[in-house]
């Protein structure tokens, strides 16, 4: 009997933010992880998010997704990123109600020394970003070719702003939201 593949998982230090990156057993590595918490801290930077703090990243494969996808959306099938934020958007300063300091940050809530505030987790399908990069489906429009590793970028700083509040359910707030990723993409 073969073992099972263990789990990868690593803090990355992008300014004042760790990434946590957990990469699942048998998911394609696309990019260098490095590469990926730059994309996130740089989305994390441009929507303003209270800082110090951390972020998760899971890198999983479409059977996770289409779980977490059933079980919080309530949509069947595999979906290419999904986003956990832990503070509401009004905590992010730059979002609608934001006060100038985040509810639970500071004074009102005081973090033991050498604690950092959790923002949220992303969970991306790097199964779905390839299938999606290579059939020209990317780009969160649905009509962009380019390689996976670019699809994997825009899906981790896509996540990444859903956790600091940032949606795209209006069309005013979708046409805002993919400029900023389009800009911190360099496109």
């Amino acid at each position: 009997m073969e073992p099972e593949a263990a789990v990868v998982s690593r803090a990355l230090y992008v300014g004042r933010w760790r990434v946590d990156v957990t990469e699942r057993p048998g998911v394609a590595r696309l990019v260098p992880l490095a590469v990926l918490a730059r994309s996130i801290g740089a989305a994390l930077v441009a929507a303003g998010a209270p800082a110090p703090a951390s972020i998760g990243l899971i890198l999983a494969d479409d059977a996770e997704l289409a779980g977490l996808n059933a079980v919080h959306m309530g949509k069947d099938g595999p979906t290419d990123v999904l986003s956990f934020p832990l503070l509401p958007p009004s905590a992010v300063p730059g979002q609608p109600g934001a006060s100038a300091r985040p509810r639970g940050v500071g004074v009102e809530f005081a973090l033991p020394p050498g604690r950092r505030l959790h923002l949220g987790d992303i969970v991306v399908s790097v199964e779905r970003a390839i299938e999606q990069a290579e059939a020209g489906r990317g780009g969160q429009t649905g009509d962009i070719r380019w390689a996976p590793a670019d699809e994997l970028r825009l899906l981790v700083t896509h996540g990444a702003l859903h956790v600091c509040g940032w949606d795209h359910a209006e069309p005013a707030e979708e046409a805002s939201m993919r400029t900023l990723e389009q800009k911190l993409l360099g496109r």
